[in-house]
């Protein structure tokens, strides 16, 4: 299973073609792909068209789904977030941190086109999908 954050799925619905898209495309069917409800949000939050957005409220609603909060994950995300803060690095979206922590504390691999996680990544146990 993976969890792929916003920042492909974004680029995904746009029709934009990068390694993260393709390989996401290539996971569609094949392997288990999961959401939670901060992705679920930033990504339908962003269509203007009606038509886009059920479209894509219906290809990710037959996703695997989490929530995504909970204490576990809450204070992970500011342990990390200070652990960087101490070593100079600032991750500016607390989703980053919250996304990051979920996939460590539940030890599932992430798919994203975002720096923060690279550093977050080179911070904690986040694993992601490198290409």
């Amino acid at each position: 299973m993976i969890l792929v954050d916003s920042s492909v799925w974004v680029n995904y619905f746009n029709k934009i073609v990068s390694r993260e898209t393709s390989f996401l495309h290539q996971c569609l069917g094949n392997i288990p792909v999961a959401t939670t409800d901060i992705i679920l949000a930033e990504v339908l939050r962003g269509f203007k068209s009606d038509k886009a957005y059920l479209k894509a409220r219906e290809l990710m609603a037959s996703l695997i789904y989490f929530d995504m909060l909970g204490k576990k994950v809450s204070a992970l995300s500011v342990n990390i977030y200070r652990d960087t803060r101490k070593k100079g690095i600032t991750i500016k979206k607390p989703n980053d941190l919250f996304i990051a922590s979920f996939c460590i504390t539940n030890r599932i691999p992430l798919l994203h086109a975002d720096q923060d996680f690279d550093l977050i990544a080179e911070h904690s146990n986040l694993e992601v999908i490198a290409f």
